[in-house]
């Protein structure tokens, strides 16, 4: 009986500690994310006027991360004021259920590079949503990240304070 009571013993200790250390690694990949990604979920204001708001934090790296939506699937934009249009890895095309159109020539900060037209029939950010946005699949692109261009920022008011960065999106005019 005491061999067996302190077999038992061992392994209710070797769980604990296996049980602990599943928790602290969970928390610190929780807390590595946050750091990249503070704005999982933006932060998202409506005024009486009809004005949608988001603010986003920056992240450690300062640059703006933050979740979305394109076509209903959950995503990560970067927003990118140097990127013309909305840039998709081409790698995430298919899940988000979209059409490789004409192969266009466009140019990086790494030169000029071939790329595919396509329209993004709904993405949303916070609050803000759009639809029939101009964008381009980018089969060069090995990030998880979708860039976050000037098609979609164009028809935004933007303006950065301190840390935090503040997207409008203005009623529709009547």
């Amino acid at each position: 009986m005491l061999k067996s009571d302190s077999l038992l013993s061992k392994i209710m200790v070797i769980i604990l500690w296996c049980g602990l250390t599943l928790a602290v690694s969970m928390l610190y990949r929780d807390w590595l994310l946050s750091q990249y990604n503070p704005n999982l979920y933006p932060t998202a204001h409506q005024y009486r006027s009809g004005t949608k708001e988001v603010t986003l934090e920056r992240n450690r790296f300062g640059h703006y991360v933050s979740s979305g939506k394109i076509n209903g699937v959950d995503v990560v934009f970067l927003l990118d004021t140097g990127s013309t249009q909305v840039a998709i890895p081409g790698h995430l095309a298919e899940s988000l259920q979209l059409d490789y159109g004409d192969k266009q020539e466009t140019g990086t900060a790494n030169g000029t590079i071939w790329v595919y037209g396509t329209e993004i029939d709904h993405l949303k950010l916070g609050n803000i949503e759009m639809r029939n946005v101009s964008a381009s699949i980018n089969p060069h692109m090995i990030e998880p990240e979708i860039l976050l261009g000037m098609s979609v920022l164009k028809q935004l008011d933007f303006y950065q304070r301190g840390n935090q960065l503040k997207l409008q999106q203005l009623p529709p005019e009547s």
